[in-house]
Formats: C-alpha cells, sequence, structure tokens
C-alpha cells in the first residue's frame, strides 16, 4: 500500500504529527499502524501533563473533549529519609521544573484515544493490531516504508489454519515513534549511526497501578513526589509518583533509574515497598488495586538524543530520547517533535520530494520551544548519576531555577545503563518481605491487572542473541538478573528434579516495557515485535 507519509506508533508524537500534516494539507495521504489491540492499549504514564502542545495543536481542544479534565491543585515533595521517616520540602527549594501549575491529571492512553478520533476526522488511516515488524529500503539504502508481521505463525515457524501475510506500506516519508527503545528505532540507529558523538542513551523502568481509594483520603487534584527511599537504601536512584485523579481514584508508580549496580535488586519488590511508607499508605490504605502496568522511559536528555533525520525519514517522540526527565513529563515534548515533523514533512512534499535526508528537520527542531526546553534542564539527569538525588537536586536548583539552565557547560553520562551492575558476590543481597495482599502483591497478580495476553503458539519475541548466555554467563556473575529486572515474570531460572538449571521465558506474560532488552548485562536478549495485537489493554493508564 502506498502513502505520501507512514507513521508507526500511535501514541502522543506519532498522531500529533499525523494531525498537523492533515490540518496544514488535506491531500496529503497519512496512516498510522499501532502494535496494540486499540489505540492507548499499550500507553502507559504518569501522567501530568503540560498542554503547551496541545493548545498549539488544538486551541479548542476543551470545545472538543479533550479528556483533560482535572487540573493540579497541590504539589507535595518529599524526601523520604527510611521506611518510616519523611521529609517534606519547601516548594521553594525544589526545582521549577517540579512545579505544576497549570499542568492536568490525565491518562496518556485516553489522550492518545481522543488524539486518533481526531486524525480520524481529518482523514487520516488509523490500524490498530498491525506490528510494523521491519523497515523496508530502497536500492539506495533510503527508507521505503515498513512491513507489518505475519500473523497466524506457529512457534515451530510453520503456518496456522489462521495465517494472514503482512503487508508492505511504502511511504514518500516514514516516521518512527514507537515510544521508548523502539525496536525498530534502534536498528535506524545503528544502520545510520544516528548516535555516533552521543552519549548512551539512559533509561528507568516506570511501574504504575490505578487504585480506587476512600473518599475521605481522596484531594483530586494532589500530586505527591518523593526520592530517597527505598531506592537509596540499595544504593539505586529514582522516585515515586502519586497522584489524585477524579472519582477517587489515585494513580502511583515508582522510577527506577536503570543505572542500578546491584544485580540482586528488584523494581518492582522496591515498589511494593514504597506503598507501605506513611506518606503513601495514608492514601492507600482500605483501597482497591484496578489496574497495573509498567514501561520504561528515556531519560538521558539532549546529550543522548541521536540524529533524528536519516534518508526517507524521522525518528520522533521517546523513540527519539524526547522526554524531559527534569520535569517527568515527556508529552508534550514529544507531541511538539510530531509537529515539527510534520511541518518538515510536508514542505518538503510540496517541493515534489522524496525519500530524501530531511537535514533541515534538525533546525527547525534546535529552533522550536521543546529543544530550547530540554537544553536549559540537560544536566538534570547527569547530575542525580554523578551525585544522587541529594546533591543532584541542590545542583539542579542552582542551575534551573537560579541560572534557568544557562551555566556554561554540559554534563556529561558516558557509561550505559547495562554495564553499570556488579558481579553479584560483590554486592549485598536483598530480602524482600512477602506481599501482604493489601497493600503489596506479587508479579503474577499483578500482570492479570494488566489485561496482558500473547497468542501462545507463536515464535517467542523476545530473542536469545546466544541461548548459552543466560546461564553459562549471566547465572554465575549476576545471579541472572532478568529475573528481577523484569516487572512481569518473564524470566525464571527453573531447577529439575536432578537439580539442572535451565533459563525459561514467559514471553506470555510480558508487558512491552522494553527493560530486558535495556537492561541485560551481555546485551544478550533482543526485544522484537509479537503477533499484532498481544501484549497489554491499558484501559485508562
Amino acid at each position: 500500500m502506498e502513502y505520501d507519509v507512514v507513521i508507526v506508533g500511535a501514541g502522543p508524537s506519532g498522531l500529533a504529527a499525523a494531525c498537523r500534516i492533515r490540518q496544514m494539507n488535506e491531500e496529503v495521504s497519512v496512516c498510522v499502524v499501532e502494535k496494540g489491540s486499540e489505540v492507548g492499549a499499550h500507553i502507559l504514564s504518569g501522567a501530568v501533563f503540560e498542554p503547551t502542545a496541545l493548545n498549539e495543536l488544538f486551541p479548542d481542544w476543551k470545545e472538543k473533549g479533550a479528556p483533560v479534565n482535572t487540573e493540579v491543585t497541590g504539589d507535595d515533595i518529599y524526601l523520604l529519609s527510611s521506611g518510616e521517616k519523611g521529609q517534606k520540602v519547601p516548594g521553594f527549594f525544589a526545582p521549577k521544573t517540579m512545579h505544576n501549575h497549570g499542568n492536568y491529571i490525565i491518562s496518556l492512553g485516553n489522550l492518545c484515544r481522543w488524539l486518533a478520533e481526531q486524525a480520524e476526522a481529518l482523514g487520516v488511516e488509523i490500524y490498530p493490531a498491525f506490528a510494523a515488524s521491519e523497515v523496508v529500503y530502497h536500492e539506495d539504502g533510503s527508507v521505503k516504508g515498513i512491513a507489518t508481521g505475519d500473523m497466524g505463525i506457529a512457534e515451530d515457524g510453520g503456518h496456522k489454519d489462521s495465517y494472514m501475510p503482512g503487508m508492505e506500506l511504502h511511504g514518500k516519508y516514514t516516521l518512527f515513534a514507537e515510544g521508548c527503545r523502539g525496536h525498530l528505532g534502534k536498528q535506524l540507529i545503528s544502520k545510520f549511526k544516528l548516535d555516533e558523538g552521543k552519549d548512551p542513551q539512559h533509561y528507568g523502568i516506570g511501574i504504575k497501578e490505578i487504585w480506587t481509594i476512600p473518599a475521605e483520603q481522596h484531594k483530586q487534584g494532589l500530586v505527591v513526589h518523593t526520592a530517597g527511599w527505598p531506592l537509596a537504601e540499595n544504593g539505586a536512584a529514582g522516585g515515586s509518583f502519586l497522584y489524585h485523579i477524579e472519582d477517587n481514584q489515585v494513580v502511583c508508580g515508582l522510577i527506577t533509574d536503570l543505572s542500578y549496580s546491584n544485580p540482586h535488586l528488584s523494581p518492582f519488590d522496591e515498589f511494593q515497598r514504597y506503598k507501605h511508607h506513611p506518606v503513601i499508605k495514608q492514601y492507600l490504605e482500605g483501597g482497591q488495586r484496578t489496574s497495573y502496568g509498567a514501561r520504561a522511559i528515556t531519560k538521558g536528555g539532549i546529550q543522548s538524543q541521536p540524529k533524528m533525520h536519516f534518508p526517507g525519514g524521522l525518528i520522533i517522540g521517546d523513540d527519539a530520547g524526547t522526554l524531559n526527565f527534569a520535569k517527568i513529563k515527556g508529552s508534550h515534548t514529544a507531541m511538539k517533535s510530531g509537529m515539527v515533523a510534520a511541518e518538515t514533512v510536508v514542505e518538503a512534499l510540496a517541493a515534489q520530494r522524496s525519500s530524501d535526508d530531511m537535514v533541515e528537520f534538525d533546525k527547525a527542531y534546535k529552533d522550536s520551544w521543546a529543544y530550547k526546553e530540554l537544553y536549559a534542564q540537560r544536566n538534570f539527569g547527569p547530575a542525580q548519576h554523578k551525585w544522587g538525588n541529594l546533591l543532584g537536586s541542590a545542583y539542579a536548583f542552582i542551575d534551573i531555577n537560579i541560572f534557568n539552565g544557562a551555566l556554561p557547560w554540559t554534563l556529561s553520562d558516558p557509561k550505559p545503563d547495562h554495564e553499570q551492575l556488579k558481579l553479584a558476590a560483590d554486592a549485598s543481597q536483598i530480602s524482600y518481605p512477602r506481599p501482604d495482599g493489601k497493600l503489596s502483591f506479587d508479579k503474577l497478580s499483578s500482570v492479570f491487572l494488566s489485561n496482558t495476553n500473547h497468542e501462545e503458539d507463536q515464535p517467542i519475541h523476545l530473542v536469545l542473541k546466544d541461548a548459552s548466555i543466560p546461564l553459562d554467563k549471566n547465572l554465575p556473575m549476576y545471579d541472572e538478573p532478568a529475573q528481577r529486572y523484569c516487572p512481569a515474570g518473564v524470566y525464571e531460572i527453573v531447577e529439575d528434579t536432578s537439580g539442572n538449571k535451565s533459563f525459561q521465558i514467559n514471553s506470555q506474560n510480558c508487558v512491552h516495557c522494553k527493560t530486558c532488552d535495556i537492561k541485560d548485562p551481555a546485551q544478550n536478549i533482543t526485544w522484537v515485535t509479537p503477533e499484532g495485537a498481544g501484549g497489554p489493554n491499558y484501559p485508562n493508564m
């Protein structure tokens, strides 16, 4: 199928790009493919939403009924020193990027569903449940489009009765908007050396739940962030969020920096501990958990951002690392990168161009407020890594609040997350408490709430480059960290009656967070797309 523009991913950047293209020229044909069963099924974010880009894209979004309703009414920031103690940080001492006046607490999945409605009303074709499995190239090496994965392939590679071959979607330009650690974006970055001269990308794993809580504990619009315990107790960095949305609901979660060094650490179990702290427990106690999910985020900043243009297309949004970690927000910058991409593409098509390298995108992006914002706050992430939450935040206060990001240096963070692990013998063991079934839970009951499903008889989408590595190297050296860093119980070490151990992949459980692709110390696990519509089905995340 031939289009002017093919977009991979119906997240905020891809949908913003699609809408903006058709707003500018309704003659340009646009197709969006989405691997989730519906738009929003794989979208997970905190999310406190800054409406800057939405105001530009749809100035009348309120009249159009955008699901952006709960305005932030207050910011509470705590530094937790132990499992029982914490100090509230006065607003004056917090980096101004953490102030949320004028922002909204939303479900990003629901916003994407609304953006898809606007895109379709503008004439965009959207195909959910079609996973882009490979990049298609012209003979000269430029990107021609993508191919969707075959459906109905059995685990042994044979064709089932439901077999349906994939399709090639060709575009004059192709935009890749897959979100964090997009598997096609990863290939493009490598093929075109887009990260040459850049710091390695850095990541966190965000684990999130939605709770319905007693009305007397609910404070609609309140935003609560914490740093320190429990992660700091085990030498890790990150922070938590708890946001009060409408209908007596709260969303809570923990972001664990994937730069942690102790292979015994489990981000999932750290999250379970966090909910028992009195600062958090006061809101959740007596409530009921209704949703669970997990997703990696990019947090390297512009130091780690690859070149976003290449012959035949662009990488946009969190596929390219546009998240502003200093704000813990990325939807507005992702949307803006998509809008700049749209404007660049429309101008190129108007000049009768196709499949070339839109080098002009670089200047247009750097002239945008999104890039200027990311540049001003570029040192937040590296400072957190170098000096920890307390001193890193003190540096951020000086850099951002006093100098507005204008200090004349750029901190570097050159060691990739997968190289950070210590050997198991050199790291302290961590003993996690058993879940109580009230505030803390196990992985399998959590995955159940994510509505995750994959067709069982299909090729495993978590590919080992070398099947011997998990046991021969990772198990004795790192005590196989995959069994702990995965928040869905995908990876297990199983032992038979003879004492022989094997590495088991429960791919049915996978929530598509991409943590294994990022953190595996041997870089031996590659996440590829499963059959379309597989994975989580998040209703309101």
